[in-house]
């Protein structure tokens, strides 16, 4: 049966890595998925924190601060400042004298959120769950600062809202204004929606089940990611 398995996964690998670049739908999809599942991990198992979703963390540093209930909103905002600090550290790769050396930063950040999810699941739930929501921030900014363009449009796979505007304004012009590009473009971001919407009921599910270690489970699936990305990086040199 693990033979089958392996045979399995290595067929899907070869489906997928022809079609797999920093751009495609197929990577998104799956980083997608990463992205709910992560914010789902981390709400249930380290006291109701986002790690990406840092819009519900402001609102929620707000509705805490308001009622007066420092200690808990103070929780929300290490993950605020953690992501801002991974957008900070993306931007600085992007910089000349970082490219130079470093010309493909999206294998290097994959491989970095695989390592430290890995290590995530390791950590005994002795330690504290700010360190490891903090942890996740800074890894989720690198991947939504990293992977920004689906095809030819803006995206996001750590957060879903501006999915959402999206793809409903795509919907909007396919339906009414008979947009064929508009359609094609409403199906890819519905896709990433759903695959987001996914990783957040795995990562429920999963959490429920396997507690903490339930996170090796999103290094999984960013391991495929990485190796069908890094196989067409490899095609094309």
């Amino acid at each position: 049966m693990l033979t089958n398995k392996s045979s399995y996964f290595l067929q899907l690998t070869k489906r997928f890595k022809k079609a797999a670049t920093a751009n495609s739908v197929i990577l998104g999809i799956l980083l997608a998925i990463v992205g709910g599942f992560l914010d789902a991990y981390t709400y249930i198992s380290r006291n109701g924190v986002f790690a990406n979703a840092q819009s519900g963390n402001i609102v929620l540093l707000g509705v805490k601060a308001a009622q007066g209930q420092w200690t808990e909103a103070f929780l929300h905002i290490p993950p605020i400042v953690a992501f801002i600090l991974g957008v900070a550290v993306t931007e600085t790769f992007k910089q000349p004298r970082f490219v130079s050396v470093l010309p493909d930063t999206s294998r290097i950040v994959l491989l970095l959120e695989i390592v430290v999810l890995i290590i995530v699941g390791f950590l005994p739930s002795s330690v504290p769950n700010m360190l490891v929501t903090v942890t996740i921030s800074f890894v989720a900014a690198l991947q939504v600062s990293s992977f920004r363009t689906l095809i030819k449009w803006s995206y996001n796979t750590t957060m879903t809202t501006g999915n959402l505007r999206t793809a409903s304004q795509a919907a909007y012009y396919a339906i009414f204004k008979r947009d064929e590009n508009a359609a094609y473009q409403c199906l890819r971001f519905t896709a990433i929606i759903l695959s987001f919407l996914s990783g957040a009921l795995l990562g429920s599910i999963s959490t429920f089940t396997l507690g903490t270690k339930a996170v090796w489970l999103a290094s999984a699936i960013l391991f495929l990611a990485f190796v069908i990305l890094n196989s067409e990086s490899q095609k094309n040199l």
